[in-house]
């Protein structure tokens, strides 16, 4: 279902908080929306609080996005009813050309001091890639969580791997070995990697994404309107993932209830971000020890490997009475000083440029040297692409991906190209 369709759908929604909102704009100058993540409350909170000290006459009023099945929904809802908040830091990047588009966003661009802010904090990649096809710029870059291999150091060592299986071979090797010796052992539901097998949009952002960004060093889905992801790249990742699964090295159980299947070294790899490391600091046994690694690329791969780096923004909704103000607010939050109290009480990386190199940074990823991991990775990353229907292209990819990787009833090649042929129907349509 087309995701303009969806928003009249869920229209009926905002009048569950179309009330409480209404109060809640009335009695302060500016409104904000967080997500639901409890270390983001946090520093929302603290950083709203020190702002309101310093500027009384222009106060921000915070909460997080209100409880729904999803803060995705919420928001559309809060679109339909016109009960958006002034700012909401919580955007997937993949959304907002959507928005965009349905007029409902402040191209931040025309805000005085703006284009001078955002080239201290991104570089011409990061800004090309937040542009919008009419040219503004209606996001601006604010976390990260850039994909990688977690892997179980004791499983690496019991199947004496001299070093970490960076490409498509080497990684089916040491997946083939690691079975073969807890075949010949006995173990039963032991496997070499996880990965979600749900035919579900957003999922692919974990698994078939990542490594696409990997092997191709960020070549987009769509280009010029068009689907340009039938390719080299592509095929070759849909291979990669379907030997895992066809070898058994990937199990197709995804059990919700029980123990976690990497603490419980039921599996030795996983592709995951830096949210992993303050689960594992929580939750994993004594001495057990693990640690990160780029996606795995294709044999003849050169330079450094790129990864989806899962990217939340900030943006200001029109429905904002004083988007300068706004936009001045903003800056306070994601400043020097706000981007360390982030990382401080999230775990979570600020896509600022050269974040690993920052001396202002240098203590704090020397504390969390496996955060730092992914500090340098942050060099090498990509969000997605600006497209209204993304969300629908990753559908298709999805189905395509069943098909293929999951149950192995079309080759690679197949799929891809009836994925491509889908999504160009779909482009076509969007146009017309």
């Amino acid at each position: 279902m087309k995701l303009k369709y969806f928003l009249y759908i869920l229209g009926f929604m905002f009048l569950l908080n179309s009330c409480n909102n209404k109060k809640f704009k009335k009695d302060t100058s500016l409104s904000y929306w967080s997500s639901n993540n409890n270390g983001e409350i946090i520093f929302s909170q603290e950083t709203v609080d020190q702002w309101n000290n310093k500027h009384p006459k222009n106060k921000v009023k915070f909460q997080p996005v209100p409880e729904g099945q999803s803060s995705e929904e919420m928001v559309l809802a809060a679109v339909v009813g016109k009960t958006t908040p002034d700012i909401y830091s919580n955007m997937w990047q993949g959304s907002v050309e959507f928005y965009a588009k349905s007029h409902v966003l402040i191209p931040l661009d025309t805000l005085k001091g703006f284009n001078e802010f955002i080239r201290t904090r991104c570089d011409s990649s990061t800004i090309k890639e937040i542009t919008s096809s009419d040219g503004h710029i209606y996001q601006i870059p604010w976390k990260i969580n850039p994909i990688m291999t977690l892997y179980n150091k004791a499983s690496f060592s019991s199947i004496n791997l001299d070093s970490l299986p960076s490409t498509y071979s080497s990684y089916l090797s040491a997946a083939k070995k690691f079975k073969k010796d807890f075949d010949e052992d006995g173990y039963v539901d032991q496997w070499f990697g996880n990965t979600s097998v749900k035919v579900v949009w957003y999922q692919r952002l974990f698994n078939f994404y990542p490594l696409y960004i990997a092997a191709s060093d960020g070549f987009p889905l769509i280009k010029n309107n068009k689907a340009c992801f039938n390719n080299k790249y592509a095929i070759e990742v849909f291979r990669f993932l379907q030997k895992l699964y066809k070898n058994t090295y990937f199990s197709k159980d995804q059990k919700s209830a029980g123990a976690d299947p990497f603490i419980a070294k039921k599996i030795a790899t996983k592709f995951t971000g830096p949210w992993e490391i303050g689960y594992l600091k929580k939750f994993k046994p004594e001495n057990f020890e693990y640690d990160f690694f780029p996606m795995p690329v294709p044999d003849n791969h050169k330079g450094p490997v790129y990864t989806y780096c899962d990217p939340k923004n900030i943006i200001i909704f029109n429905t904002c009475e004083n988007p300068q103000l706004a936009f001045e607010f903003i800056k306070t939050m994601i400043d020097k000083e706000g981007d360390l109290k982030f990382l401080e009480k999230t775990g979570q990386l600020p896509r600022r440029y050269g974040l690993d190199t920052i001396q202002y940074y240098e203590n704090y990823f020397n504390k969390n040297p496996k955060l730092k991991i992914f500090a340098k990775q942050a060099k090498y990353i990509k969000g997605i692409d600006n497209c209204e229907v993304i969300t629908e292209v990753l559908d298709i990819i999805s189905q395509e991906y069943e098909a293929c990787v999951l149950y192995n009833i079309k080759s690679p090649e197949k799929a891809i190209g009836d994925a491509e042929k889908a999504v160009n129907i779909l482009l076509r349509a969007e146009t017309k």
